[in-house]
């Protein structure tokens, strides 16, 4: 996986999939065209929706070299992120709101090789993570409130990656990568890495019409295109 901050990542979001098939499907995909596979971990709790544990994502990993992204939105994510360490995912991305110890638990995320992720939902300010961007490899600005699939993309989230991104250039050597998901399709891909994003997290967009390598080409053509 390439270190390049500016690369821009493409991250499918197998809940947008039928999950029920989803190792059979994952043998299909195209690692020249998928960087990542975005997996949602809803508890209940953080957000309303059930999705899957640690179990799930070490079964899938049997089924596809394709890094895995993690996305945990679960309350106090302390209690179980061994276990989802235990997977050795590409990055475990936690959300600024679900814990009290949002430090501690990214620097043994990042002690274990695995992309430190943070994640801020639409009504927290982006300013609130700026302390913690010495511990953080990624800040995921979420473009929808997490946890109710197919909303629509949020324009207020290209102000919010501008800002983030001005403030990360501003801190020198320090190479924090900007994740966006959300409502995230051909109309609005380029905006969103112009602002800033360089790792792209796509749900229906990726998987409508059953062909999702060629969705993402297009959708990478898109982003190169026009951002």
């Amino acid at each position: 996986m390439s270190t390049d901050r500016n690369k821009i990542l493409i991250s499918p979001s197998i809940i947008a999939s039928d999950l029920t098939t989803i190792g059979e499907q994952a043998r299909q995909f195209d690692p020249a065209v998928i960087d990542l596979l975005h997996l949602d971990v809803m508890d209940g709790n953080f957000v309303p929706n059930l999705t899957f544990g640690p179990g799930f994502i070490q079964d899938l990993k049997k089924h596809t070299s394709i890094p895995l992204d993690v996305h945990l939105m679960i309350e106090r994510p302390e209690r179980s992120i061994e276990q989802y360490m235990k997977s050795e995912p590409w990055a475990i991305t936690i959300h600024y709101e679900s814990t009290r110890f949002p430090a501690r638990i990214l620097s043994e995320v990042h002690r274990a090789g695995i992309t430190a992720g943070l994640s801020i939902n639409p009504a927290t300010p982006v300013e609130a993570v700026y302390d913690l961007l010495p511990y953080t490899d990624m800040v995921l600005i979420m473009s929808v409130d997490p946890g109710f699939y197919g909303q629509p993309f949020m324009d207020a989230a290209v102000g919010r990656i501008e800002k983030l991104s001005a403030t990360i250039r501003e801190r020198a050597g320090n190479p924090v990568r900007i994740q966006v998901d959300g409502g995230i399709n051909k109309d609005n891909i380029a905006r969103v890495v112009s602002a800033g994003a360089s790792i792209i997290v796509v749900g229906n967009a990726a998987f409508k019409g059953g062909d999702i390598n060629e969705n993402l080409r297009e959708l990478m053509a898109s982003a190169i295109k026009h951002s």
